[in-house]
């Protein structure tokens, strides 16, 4: 099945999903829903090692919740809504493949959230990033208030929201919010070689680090530690770690599985 509401494309190996919901990716009922569902084909897809979260739209990454839509819904739909937001997000931070955005123009509310829960975030210079549900008396709701508190910590994600203002990228990258600001007409292009390097690395091995790191800050240190030594063994019996280790005894390249 298609996507009316998202461009979706493979290039090298890296699964791209860009909303594309003109004119400035307002996400509605049918847009939401899309999105778990192209992520899940690029999740199942062997031939798809990395995914980029994006824009189609040149001016707007996007402009969050279409604001009629959440007009319309009563707190039964709020929820509902909430709720398969929050699919979404586990969906995201269970995955077993890198996950990487690139943000362009004007990206603020629920679109943007999305991303918070990317592994790697690349911003135009000229992006501009905001949550301001406060000031319509509301709390970004697709997993924000939990992203934020672990990527700026809790002092500055409170001033974040309670302000509710725009970021230039610069400043977005001085807080940790992206990792990487580059010229807007490189942003497709610098966050495409990145993803595809990190697809041609061993694929368990990826997913083994994100587990252990996204898993692990969700419990005491102890239990992070089993996670790790679960892993560990686990990629001990794998292919790609015998090729690794005689690779580097050979001098040579090594070939992955």
């Amino acid at each position: 099945m298609g996507y009316e509401f998202l461009k979706v494309r493979v290039e090298d190996r890296v699964g791209w999903i860009e909303y594309h919901r003109p004119p400035v990716n307002a996400f509605h009922w049918e847009m939401l829903r899309e999105m778990p569902r192209a992520l899940g084909a690029f999740l199942d897809d062997r031939g798809v090692r990395a995914v980029v979260f994006a824009s189609a739209l040149g001016r707007y990454f996007t402009a969050g919740a279409d604001i009629r839509v959440m007009h319309a819904m009563d707190q039964a739909a709020v929820r509902e809504w909430v709720e398969t937001c929050h699919a979404l997000v586990r969906q995201m931070r269970g995955a077993g493949k890198p996950l990487l955005a690139a943000i362009n123009g004007t990206a603020v509310g629920g679109g943007l959230e999305i991303v918070l829960h990317c592994d790697v975030r690349f911003a135009a210079a000229d992006a501009q990033l905001g949550q301001p549900e406060i000031n319509i008396a509301f709390i970004p709701p697709v997993g924000a208030t939990q992203a934020l508190a672990r990527l700026l910590g809790r002092p500055r994600a409170l001033r974040y929201l309670y302000e509710g203002a725009l970021l230039g990228a610069a400043e977005a990258q001085r807080i940790g919010l992206v990792d990487f600001v580059v010229a807007p007409d490189r942003l497709r292009e610098e966050t495409q070689a990145y993803a595809a390097a990190l697809a041609r690395k061993p694929a368990e091995t990826l997913a083994a680090i994100r587990r252990c790191i996204t898993a692990g800050l969700e419990v005491p240190f102890d239990e992070g530690l089993a996670i790790e030594r679960e892993a560990a063994v686990h990629l001990a019996g794998t292919l790609d770690f015998r090729e690794g280790l005689q690779a580097f005894l050979d001098k040579r390249p090594p070939r992955w599985t």
